[in-house]
């Protein structure tokens, strides 16, 4: 049971970031140039917490692993087009700051979550 609540901390704090992503997008007025941008967010973004969950409904301990992994590799994707916005787009800088540090954080989670499981494994 004790293996669930962090689960469950990680994957709720995946799911109101994948909002503030979409909402960030939603209020965004942004060059045509940049709508690929966004596009690929989006995608990172959703992923991270949408493979948490999966993960959590696999059938073995393999399939939580890899969908964790996978979602640690969302997050860090996530953490590339961030940074590429806020270095192209000038007036959003405060909210990119604030998604680059909670994606971070989700980050740094993931990888102890894993980095945990992979040691009780032993």
């Amino acid at each position: 049971m004790e293996n669930k609540i962090p689960y469950q901390k990680i994957s709720h704090r995946c799911f109101y970031f994948s909002k503030s992503v979409i909402l960030f997008i939603k209020t965004s007025n942004y060059n045509k140039i940049f709508s690929s941008l966004y596009v690929q967010l989006l995608r990172s973004a959703t992923s991270i917490g949408a493979n948490i969950v999966e993960g959590a409904a696999g059938s073995s301990k393999k399939d939580w692993r890899n969908f964790n992994l996978i979602a640690l590799k969302s997050a860090n994707e996530t953490k590339y087009w961030l940074h590429l916005l806020k270095e192209s787009i000038s007036d959003e800088t405060d909210k990119l700051n604030e998604l680059i540090k909670e994606v971070n954080e989700i980050s740094k989670i993931i990888a102890s979550i894993i980095l945990k499981a992979n040691t009780n494994k032993s």
